[in-house]
């Protein structure tokens, strides 16, 4: 599929939507580090933000304090959960368990 041809007023303005995102992403990743936001509270977010249901898990989980990228990979295996989902695209028992998961750590 090729790319649309875009006018450089559309071309900024989708560079300006990408870098608010990576922004928004950022700052949900640091305050889940900061231990200012628990997934639960990520989860709940994601119900009515898109940028936050746009966000992988494996990155949720990689921000929580104590886990880094070999610890996420584990749990994402014990729970079912495939390495590029996201978070809006998790089921119901899905979320359950990462919350679940996430006391535990």
């Amino acid at each position: 599929m090729a790319l649309p041809v875009l006018t450089p007023e559309q071309r900024a303005e989708a560079l300006a939507k990408a870098a608010e995102a990576r922004k928004a992403r950022s700052e949900l990743l640091a305050a889940v580090k900061a231990g200012t936001l628990s997934v639960e509270a990520v989860l709940t977010k994601a119900e009515t933000d898109e940028i936050v249901k746009k966000t992988k898990v494996s990155a949720l989980l990689k921000a929580l304090p104590g886990v880094g990228s070999v610890k996420a990979s584990k749990l994402l295996e014990e729970l079912a959960i495939a390495e590029t989902r996201r978070i809006g695209g998790l089921g119901a028992n899905q979320r359950q368990a990462l919350i679940e998961a996430s006391s535990d750590s």
